[in-house]
């Protein structure tokens, strides 16, 4: 599967910048003003649409491949979670230090929501009268 090739080396750079941001290799440090809710927002958007994306890509896949896809979907995304974190200010990050595990507990929840739910859905009954 190409597209998740893809995806996980755009996964990849993003959780090694992420990394080197938070040894001091790179000094990201400021370069971006996010707030919580809007961290909390992106987190939330990138978990439904990543389980979504994975329920869709994992339905034409072998069984074998799906615990591979569900690894790529689900520790992937975090990876901008923590990067676009370690761009805020110093200060926002020292006041809350732990903003973006909370973020990734969003991350999962929402990706968790589809993946879950996926089987519950209940064929619509036509009407009889």
């Amino acid at each position: 599967m190409p597209v998740e090739l893809g995806l996980l080396g755009l996964f990849l750079a993003l959780w090694t910048v992420a990394l080197a941001a938070l040894f001091g290799i790179l000094p990201t440090d400021g370069l971006l003003n996010l707030s919580f809710y809007q961290l909390y927002g992106v987190a939330a958007f990138l978990g439904w649409l990543s389980g979504n994306v994975f329920i869709h890509r994992s339905k034409k896949a072998p069984r074998q491949l799906r615990s591979r896809l569900l690894l790529i979907y689900l520790l992937g995304p975090p990876g901008l979670i923590y990067l676009l974190r370690s761009l805020a200010d110093v200060e926002i990050q020292a006041r809350a230090p732990l903003a973006a595990v909370y973020a990734c507990g969003v991350y999962v929840v929402f990706f968790l929501v589809p993946v879950t739910l996926k089987g519950t859905s209940t064929p619509r009954s036509r009407f009889r009268g």
